[in-house]
């Protein structure tokens, strides 16, 4: 049973990217990655902490990128062969969404990456999360739409609550 989240991370980070593309050329567009899949890392091990939760997901599919496609108002490429466009399957809304506000909310992504302290997935090597924790100006530019807060707003509102109360779950019984 694969317990490996790289597919889904991969692939929201590749949809994040195409959805809210790089200002510039190479370089833009290789930190515009880097910033994308660390906002999607950590919102994936936070949404599949454990290697079940990650078997389980790799097992049943994360929904794919229709539902985000019909919200940003990004269509798909057409005409392509179907294997060209099956990444697309392994996108997950709810990783894309947490992973949006992650990227435009600086307080909520150092909650986040505090809160993996105890995820199964970052025991072992150690893992930072600069680029998406403190990003300098080059990352700003690289990555001005991804981290655009109107234009992640529709994104990032999605499953907004869920990430909330994922990362401190007695808000709601506190109110």
């Amino acid at each position: 049973m694969l317990t490996d989240l790289s597919p889904l991370i991969a692939a929201t980070a590749h949809w994040l990217t195409v959805a809210y593309p790089p200002s510039g050329g190479a370089l833009a567009s290789a930190l515009c990655e880097a910033q994308a899949r660390q906002a999607v890392t950590v919102a994936a091990w936070l949404r599949y902490p454990t290697e079940v939760d990650a078997a389980l997901v790799t097992m049943a599919g994360p929904g794919g990128a229709g539902r985000l496609d019909w919200i940003t108002g990004a269509e798909p490429a057409d005409g392509g062969p179907a294997d060209e466009q099956a990444w697309r399957t392994w996108v997950d809304e709810v990783v894309a969404s947490w992973a949006a506000a992650l990227l435009i909310d600086p307080q909520l992504a150092a909650l986040a990456v505090a809160a993996l302290a105890d995820c199964e997935h970052a025991s072992g090597a150690p893992v930072e999360f600069r680029r998406l924790l403190a990003p300098d100006d080059g990352d700003r530019r690289a990555a001005a739409l991804l981290r655009h807060p109107d234009l992640l707003a529709p994104v990032a509102e999605l499953h907004h609550a869920q990430l909330l109360d994922r990362l401190d779950p007695g808000r709601a019984l506190a109110a």
